[in-house]
């Protein structure tokens, strides 16, 4: 089956068929970058990550671009004008663009340890200013948004008066404007729905441009939508972010850029669910945000041990994107089993040595069943990027893989064009579209075992008095970057250099 993908804005699952094939337009929604990345990042970026892998696969051309917000935007939903980046610089005594930088290389650190592909794209909010305050001039000449007290808002209820403004979250605009809070500033808007475009900068606020309304920031859903517009064009293919970004930041940017540009914005609406933490949402009040930083040092009162990247990245990769997706020490552990296997098969299985006097001549049974299983994971993977499915027919795959090795089969049930078909279908799924490689810990825990062999050798060469021996290990180690420690107690600790 041709790919389907399930369409937040239509609640429907929809044929993909990208607005000018072969190119493909992906725009995610990236960090705030006033922080370290945490559990939270992880899974909408492996996410779209898989959905880009398999783009590329089907032969489009992708054009992803994901974002970096380093200008300090305040909270609708919080303090009015709360500087995320100043603020925090100020705690770190650095300057802003320093702490962008800082926590920038942090997340690219995280991403490429998960296995994350780069995207074609990472634009800068701070980058942007020009287009965001060009974007907010054409709303306001279109009598879509009002200036009030050096503030720049959106007039969402005239927008909804010709426009439905709700579709995507599912939200109804009374509801809305009844259940908003009295927050402070309030009083510059002509009503609680409005949204800012730009922000007039009190004298603390740190980053701060000029514009034609006086010394400000822009708001947070401007940034994506002037970025998008930029490199994507007025409408384009995918839209993806957590699904904590429905409202109001995606809502937002379907009004402005529908305003400025005259038409919608995009095609299909992407989400991922969200992530528990032992059965609880996960927030500062639950003192239950880890950061990916702990989550791979196992640095933090709620883990048990430290767990791989790839671990992470196998965890999230087993439940379907769109369902809820709790995380645990169990279900680390239990990934972490789950992945050694798997990886265990795809070498067994690239292993194999064909020879043509054993492989079978006719189609057995369990031939069918291979080729029905294999078929089902193009179908499942078509089937709005259904990777838990697949890994379930994988690891079926992987049962007939192994006792095919071990000869619990009869070599003659199977054809070398399945065995080939085998050995694509694998390397296809778990290296080219899911990212999946061997475990850091388990090449680490390899290079304990060899490191501890030749300490021994050295150890050996002490007692029998050959120091010319011990002090040759101890040098070629230092060459290949390795640094020998004799402790006090006897025992011989290594790192690496």
């Amino acid at each position: 089956m041709p790919l389907h993908i399930y369409n937040s804005l239509t609640k429907a699952k929809e044929l993909f068929e990208p607005i000018h094939a072969p190119f493909v337009g992906l725009y995610v929604c990236g960090p705030t970058v006033s922080g370290e990345s945490h559990l939270g990042h992880a899974r909408p970026y492996i996410t779209f990550d898989v959905v880009y892998r398999y783009l590329i696969h089907l032969g489009y051309q992708v054009r992803y671009v994901r974002n970096i917000t380093d200008a300090g935007h305040f909270e609708e939903e919080g303090r009015v004008a709360e500087d995320k980046v100043g603020g925090k610089a100020k705690l770190e005594r650095l300057e802003p663009m320093e702490l962008v930088q800082k926590y920038t290389n942090l997340y690219h650190d995280a991403m490429d340890a998960l296995g994350n592909l780069r995207p074609s794209i990472e634009p800068t909010a701070t980058g942007h200013i020009p287009e965001q305050i060009e974007m907010i001039e054409t709303i306001l000449s279109k009598g879509m948004a009002y200036v009030s007290n050096g503030s720049v808002y959106f007039d969402v209820l005239k927008y909804a008066a010709n426009q439905p403004y709700g579709q995507l979250s599912g939200r109804i605009l009374e509801d809305m404007i009844a259940g908003s809070r009295a927050l402070e500033g309030q009083e510059e808007k002509r009503n609680a729905a409005d949204f800012a475009l730009w922000k007039k900068a009190p004298a603390e606020h740190i980053m701060r441009w000029n514009s034609p309304w006086g010394a400000g920031f822009p708001g947070w859903h401007i940034e994506c939508s002037a970025m998008a517009t930029k490199y994507l064009g007025k409408t384009f293919d995918i839209h993806g972010g957590g699904m904590d970004l429905q409202f109001p930041h995606h809502e937002s940017e379907i009004a402005q850029s529908n305003i400025c540009n005259d038409c919608m914005p995009v095609k299909y609406w992407m989400h991922n669910n969200m992530i528990t933490v032992n059965g609880k949402k996960m927030g500062k009040s639950y003192n239950n945000t880890i950061t990916l930083k702990e989550l791979f040092t196992g640095k933090h009162p709620l883990l048990e041990k430290e767990y791989d990247p790839m671990t992470v990245r196998f965890l999230i990769l087993q439940t379907h994107y769109r369902s809820t997706l709790d995380f645990s020490n169990e279900a680390l552990q239990a990934a972490e089993k789950g992945l050694q296997r798997l990886l265990e098969a795809h070498k067994n299985v690239q292993e194999i040595v064909l020879n043509k006097e054993e492989t079978a001549t006719t189609k057995s049974l369990l031939e069918v069943d291979i080729l029905e299983k294999i078929a089902q994971c193009e179908n499942y993977i078509d089937d709005d990027f259904n990777t838990a499915m697949v890994l379930a027919n994988l690891f079926e795959l992987s049962k007939t893989i192994n006792a095919y090795k071990n000869r619990q089969i009869d070599r003659a049930e199977l054809s070398e064009g399945t065995i080939k078909l085998l050995q694509h279908t694998f390397t296809l799924y778990i290296e080219t579209i899911m990212g999946l490689k061997m475990s850091t810990n388990a090449d680490n825990g390899k290079l304990e075992e060899v490191m501890q062999t030749i300490i021994r050798l050295r150890q050996n060469a002490k007692a029998t008095k050959d120091f010319a021996t011990s002090d040759a290990i101890r040098k070629e180690l230092q060459l290949a970057g390795i640094q020998l420690k004799d402790e006090k107690d006897g025992t011989v600790s290594w790192s690496i250099l």
